[in-house]
């Protein structure tokens, strides 16, 4: 009977202790989830009543010129800059492995930068891709390259976002890194004992080993990839000829500019399909490729 009290008692300090969180959770996350879902499904411009249209924002938007332009930008983004990205991060992660004189120097240097806020680093790029007194362009002049107009051309707009996303590989650099170190040292004396290079080691040894590593950074660089918007917002409010007209950056427009909070509401809930459904392709691919030291994933 006393075991019993006891553990209501505990029962109730328990959510009492976790209330704070509960409640910031369903005011903050849930409830803003489920409403937008509803409002998917209504005309709704937060100044009168949300009037229900069932699926009229669903088939409105795989009519709308923007929708699909946002898609092309936002995948072109997407192919280019994540394996980019994953690669520089990889290749970056192996030097600073090394034994190397200031290796802690070089790591804490390489990951600073993206330690910036993304409106911060959107700011020093915007300088650094001036056209006139820009240091890219500068440095470009060095081998008799005419300046680039590159925020400011359709045709380089996507690209120089691309360069910048390079800005914070140090985030990947470090995850990487962690799986280099994690990775069994008798296993690399073993291949070495059996007369493999250091090229041979890394694609048959090392590589497998730090395989779940580069599927978790691919994953988070495809879902960060398909949410960019800062860049976009803060130098190139959508590029010229909207070339950086993103996927977010469209549901931005429409919600806070248009006013058309149904809209979209619709366009944020089939960003989210688009996110699972690219994850879940992801994950049954990776059966075939990632290894696992526990055996094969489920």
């Amino acid at each position: 009977m006393k075991q019993s009290r006891r553990r209501i008692r505990e029962g109730r300090y328990f959510y009492l202790f976790i209330s704070p969180w509960l409640v910031g959770f369903i005011a903050l996350a849930l409830f803003p989830v489920l409403a937008s879902f509803y409002y998917s499904f209504t005309e709704y411009d937060i100044i009168h009543a949300p009037q229900w249209i069932g699926l009229g924002n669903y088939r409105e938007l795989f009519r709308d010129e923007q929708f699909w332009n946002s898609i092309r930008v936002t995948v072109k983004y997407t192919v280019v800059s994540v394996p980019l990205t994953l690669v520089l991060s990889l290749l970056l992660a192996i030097l600073i492995n090394q034994k190397w004189p200031l290796r802690g120097f070089f790591r804490t240097a390489v990951y600073f930068p993206s330690m910036i806020s993304g409106v911060s680093m959107s700011l020093l790029w915007f300088w650094v891709f001036n056209p006139q007194a820009g240091l890219f362009n500068y440095v470009l002049s060095w081998f008799g390259i005419e300046p680039i107009h590159w925020l400011l051309d359709a045709k380089y707009a996507i690209w120089a976002l691309v360069i910048m996303s390079f800005w914070g590989v140090g985030t990947g650099m470090l995850i990487f890194l962690a799986g280099l170190q994690g990775v069994p040292s008798h296993l690399l004396e073993a291949a070495k004992l059996d007369g493999a290079g250091p090229l041979r080691s890394f694609r048959n040894v090392t590589l497998p080993m730090i395989s779940p590593v580069f599927l978790f950074q691919l994953i988070v660089g495809m879902i960060d990839s398909f949410q960019v918007f800062t860049q976009a917002y803060t130098i190139t409010q959508g590029g010229p000829s909207y070339s950086t007209w993103f996927y977010v950056y469209n549901i931005y427009v429409n919600a806070f500019k248009n006013f058309r909070y149904g809209y979209a509401s619709a366009l944020a809930w089939l960003l989210l399909v688009a996110v699972m459904v690219v994850t879940f392709a992801i994950m049954k691919a990776s059966n075939r490729y990632v290894y696992y030291e526990g055996g094969p994933s489920r």
